[in-house]
């Protein structure tokens, strides 16, 4: 009888397709500026650092589980029919917009304090974000915390490089 209600609670096999597919499409998005623009640059290099900044490769990993844990929220959400879910998935949308345009904002177009001011909406966003999903579904909320802590030291490490370099 117990195994019979786990296993009506476990997602099938098209389910668990489908948040694959969420979570490769969110690092698809997530990771398609770094395409056009990137550190690499003499511009970026020649900026003083902060004594916090974290070695480059930090970058990439923390982004790429940043960006499964929110492909996974945004399947939870997107398959839910709970009251909340369009404005939940529409701000969804809108912080990674936000979130994509950073990175060419301070890398391409080498203007920190545009950049600034982009991951400051970014961070507004994404607290929104958090509020609209845990309307709907509590653990989707929950797996954007860990975005909102490296959103939040991003910003910090943003105005440095900025305040470093005015």
């Amino acid at each position: 009888m117990e195994t019979r209600s786990i296993s009506q609670r476990l997602p099938d096999g098209k389910s668990i397709l489908t948040a694959v597919a969420f979570v490769l499409l969110v690092n698809l998005i997530g990771g398609l500026p770094g395409v056009f623009s990137s550190p690499a640059t003499p511009w970026f290099r020649s900026l003083e650092k902060p004594w916090f900044y974290p070695p480059g490769i930090a970058f990439p990993v923390v982004w790429t589980l940043l960006f499964t844990l929110l492909g996974v929220a945004l399947w939870l959400v997107w398959r839910s029919d709970a009251a909340g879910r369009r404005l939940a998935l529409g701000l969804f949308a809108g912080q990674m917009l936000f979130n994509v345009v950073w990175t060419p904002a301070f890398f391409a177009l080498e203007l920190p304090l545009v950049a600034l001011g982009v991951i400051g909406v970014l961070w507004i966003l994404v607290v929104g974000t958090i509020l609209a999903f845990r309307r709907v579904d509590r653990r989707a909320a929950a797996l954007l915390v860990p975005y909102l802590a490296w959103v939040t030291f991003a910003a910090v490490l943003n105005f440095e490089l900025w305040r470093l370099n005015a």
